[in-house]
């Protein structure tokens, strides 16, 4: 080989940061360790598969104090050390934390799942759904396959926030979307479960193929994948290609836009939570959240501030659309039709995601963007703990009552007053009313960000559904005081849905306690 050829070579040559990739690797190394290991360990000892991806997920966790230092980037442009497709910031942090940990906890719940499953679920379904949901309910779920697709999932959403060029971004969406597929369709022979799954995956990869299409036209305007770089040329770009780049940036957003579960793009929600897995809905319900929003943050405030005359308002027409959809479905839910406690939660989710859009369509407008920003991730965090609070609560109800309507929560703390404790809790701050003060303070910050953006018109919206909002969360609340109808049941709770509900109640407490923790946490050092 040439000297000139040599040189050539060795300029392509990126050294990897590896303790920058730690926290998406260890997950990834844990997902392939658990596979091959599923093929060895024999059936009576399959619950060590979900220990092992618990402590994966600590240890991906714990990957990220180090990083606190300061930010990190890698796989670089040689020549141009500050053009990289992975940079772990402030942002970058806090989202994997939320992702971790939300991964973590959903996989405490699946222990519980996974352990259940097969088990005769009562005369109850029978009588309510007919028999074949007593069959799709004895139909075990495969443990090896299950950690696998689930820690897959969360090693791509733990790519995501870090991807700094669109090529790693979409490759980094798509890891954590296609296990996620398979994740809500794993009930073999459940009919209801396989067409949650068609659903969500139809929908999805019409998104999908919207948003690529989107990124080729962004491409072919600034001959770049880069974010930063995409920032500066997309503002110079040529007259005749101006209409090209404008139709890139929307259909760019529509994917992640659907990842949000944003209307009109949220219609496979509460048909795919009702129909997966309880810890699949939860996990779900946050981390897929996270890759929706950390992937149309960066690329509205990172790649395309140029264009916020165009995303901005039309990210503030869709969270006014969001949360006024989500809130009325949500308050539209039948006390007494079964899985309508898990139904209410997929559309107050929904409703959630519209109260997170809010600042992402402030920093359009704002002068301090990395403060709107803020205001979502503190957001997240709050919402990610509560609602999966919620969700591990429902999962304990569902031992006993597996049609999960809200009329089985009543009298439950007759029979669990802890778990009803928690769950009123729970409740109350997604309401955003003492002692819920985390789920106030959040909802206060949103508010704000709102108000000194100028746009005082959603920050109305906003404040009607907040209100619409209480009477749903209030009359579920009532309900768990109420006096039951029949006689309390008691059952041992297992150690790992203990846990869940343990560490999210903590946690809530913690936050209210001390609320500005959240806001310092959650600098996103984007700028």
């Amino acid at each position: 080989m040439s000297p000139q050829a040599q040189d050539q070579a060795q300029s392509l040559v990126q050294s990897v940061d590896w303790l920058a990739i730690a926290p998406p690797t260890v997950v990834a190394v844990v997902a392939l360790a658990v596979l091959v290991a599923d093929l060895f360990v024999d059936g009576r000892r399959k619950e060590l598969l979900g220990w092992v991806s618990v402590a994966g997920l600590a240890l991906a966790a714990l990957a990220l104090l180090p990083l606190l230092d300061g930010d990190r980037s890698t796989f670089c442009l040689t020549g141009a050390a500050d053009v990289c497709s992975y940079t772990a910031d402030r942002f970058t942090l806090v989202v994997q934390f939320l992702v971790l940990g939300g991964a973590l906890l959903a996989a405490l719940l699946s222990m519980t799942t996974l352990k259940d499953a097969g088990k005769n679920v009562g005369r109850d379904v029978a009588k309510d759904v007919g028999r074949d949901a007593v069959k799709d309910s004895d139909k075990a779920l495969p443990e090896g396959e299950f950690w696998f697709l689930l820690l897959s999932s969360a090693a791509g959403a733990a790519l995501l926030p870090a991807s700094r060029d669109l090529a790693t971004l979409i490759v980094a969406l798509e890891v954590a979307s296609l296990p996620a597929f398979a994740l809500v369709g794993i009930k073999h022979g459940d009919r209801k479960s396989s067409e949650a799954a068609l659903k969500f995956f139809l929908s999805s990869v019409t998104a999908t193929a919207v948003s690529l299409m989107g990124v080729s036209f962004v491409y072919a305007s600034t001959g770049t994948l880069y974010l930063t770089e995409i920032a500066a040329k997309i503002e110079k770009v040529d007259p005749q290609l101006h209409t090209l780049a404008q139709a890139g940036v929307v259909l760019t957003l529509v994917g992640f836009a659907f990842k949000t579960a944003a209307v009109p793009f949220h219609f496979w929600v509460p048909d795919t939570y009702v129909g997966a897995p309880l810890p699949v809905a939860a996990y779900l319900s946050v981390v897929g959240k996270a890759v929706g929003f950390s992937g149309l943050i960066l690329v509205t405030v990172i790649a395309l501030p140029s264009y916020a005359d165009v995303w901005g308002p039309a990210l503030a027409a869709l969270a006014a659309l969001t949360m006024t959809i989500g809130n009325v479905g949500a308050l539209r839910q039948r006390a007494t039709r079964a899985y309508s406690a898990v139904r209410l939660l997929a559309w107050s989710s929904v409703g959630q995601a519209g109260y997170l859009l809010v600042p992402i369509a402030a920093a359009a407008y704002s002068d301090d963007a990395e403060k709107a920003i803020g205001s979502t991730l503190a957001y997240a965090l709050m919402y990610a703990a509560v609602n999966l609070g919620a969700f591990a609560v429902a999962a304990l109800v569902a031992r006993t009552k597996p049609l999960n309507r809200i009329s089985d929560y009543r009298g439950l703390y007759a029979s669990r007053p802890l778990a009803a404790l928690v769950l009123g809790f729970f409740l109350l701050c997604l309401a955003g009313l003492p002692p819920g003060i985390i789920g106030l303070f959040a909802k206060v910050t949103v508010f704000s960000a709102a108000v000194e953006a100028g746009l005082g018109w959603l920050a109305v919206v906003m404040a009607v559904n907040v209100v619409i909002a209480l009477f749903y969360y209030l009359q579920w609340t009532a309900l768990l005081f109420r006096a039951p109808e029949g006689e309390p049941e008691s059952h041992r709770v297992p150690a790992p849905l203990t846990a869940a509900i343990a560490l999210t109640a903590v946690l809530g407490v913690a936050l209210s306690g001390a609320p500005q923790l959240i806001l310092r946490f959650s600098d996103t050092g984007l700028f």
